[in-house]
C-alpha cells in the first residue's frame, strides 16, 4: 500500500486522465504547441500518446508540467 500524499495534485491522477484533460483543455493543436512531440502534432490519438509517453520519461514529465500549470491557472480563474 502507498502512504497517504496530501497536497500531491498529481496522486490518483491516471496518465490517461491528465491527458483527456488537457486535450479538452487545450486541443491537440495548442498541446502540441506547448510540447513539441510527434504524438501531439501528427496523427493524435490517446492510445498512441500514452504508449509514447509510458515509454518515454521526459515527455511524460513535461505533461505533468503543464497539467499542474493548467491546475494552477483554473484555480487563480476560479478565485
Amino acid at each position: 500500500m502507498t502512504a497517504p500524499q496530501p497536497g500531491n495534485p498529481l496522486h490518483g491522477v491516471t496518465l490517461e486522465a491528465m491527458l483527456t484533460r488537457l486535450v479538452e483543455h487545450y486541443g491537440w493543436a495548442s498541446l502540441g504547441e506547448h510540447i513539441a512531440i510527434r504524438c501531439f502534432t501528427h496523427e493524435p490519438s490517446i492510445p498512441s500518446s500514452l504508449k509514447f509517453l509510458r515509454r518515454t520519461p521526459w515527455a511524460r514529465e513535461k505533461v505533468e508540467s503543464l497539467y499542474l500549470y493548467m491546475l494552477r491557472a483554473q484555480a487563480r480563474n476560479t478565485k
